[in-house]
């Protein structure tokens, strides 16, 4: 198998993108990415990131290229983006944001369409959307009235995740009565 052969398998499942971290967890040394790109097999995206101009781009492209783009594992989409991908609400960021862990700190370029937060996420504030890494619903919403997202998107959003089931009763309440609080301070 080529190397081209085996970072194709991991593009076909991150919406046509590799990072150079794929390539080298797969052995393949970064002249050998190089050489892909001066032969127009794949095209660089963002640092550290290629693209195979081969696969068709989707509408979720931007999204898997932001969280690869930070460079660690631990990135996801999260805040305002993460609620707009679940469709409970008319909210429409302009950047895409993504969480990272804490500790690490994000020195590339290219970051201007993102906005970069620093968290630890546990397990279950973890879910998948289009096969990106994105926070949960629940937890999208919590982080969104800590950002100050106006309350009528939230309102709008956790009653239209109750009606279709989004979130338990007890999860709703829960958030209903945190956003009530931050409303009244």
């Amino acid at each position: 198998m080529t190397a081209k052969d085996e970072l194709w398998e991991t593009a076909v499942d991150q919406h046509g993108y590799v990072t150079a971290r794929d390539a080298r967890a797969l052995g393949i040394a970064d002249p050998t990415l190089r050489m892909l790109v001066a032969r127009g097999q794949i095209v660089r995206a963002a640092h550290g990131v290629y693209r195979f101009p081969q696969l068709p781009e989707t509408p979720y492209d931007p999204y898997m290229l932001a969280v690869l783009w930070t460079g660690t594992d631990g990135a996801c989409l999260s805040h305002d983006t993460a609620l707009a991908s679940y469709d409970v609400c008319d909210i429409n960021p302009d950047k895409i944001h993504v969480t990272v862990p804490a500790a690490r700190r994000i020195r590339r370029r290219g970051g201007e369409r993102y906005v970069v937060h620093r968290a630890d996420l546990a397990d279950d504030q973890l879910a998948w959307w289009h096969r990106i890494k994105t926070v949960t619903l629940r937890a999208a919403i919590d982080q969104c009235i800590t950002t100050g997202v106006p309350g009528y998107l939230l309102r709008q959003a956790l009653a239209r995740a109750s009606e279709r089931g989004m979130l338990a009763t007890g999860q709703a309440e829960a958030l209903a009565e945190r956003l009530e609080r931050r409303d009244a301070g």
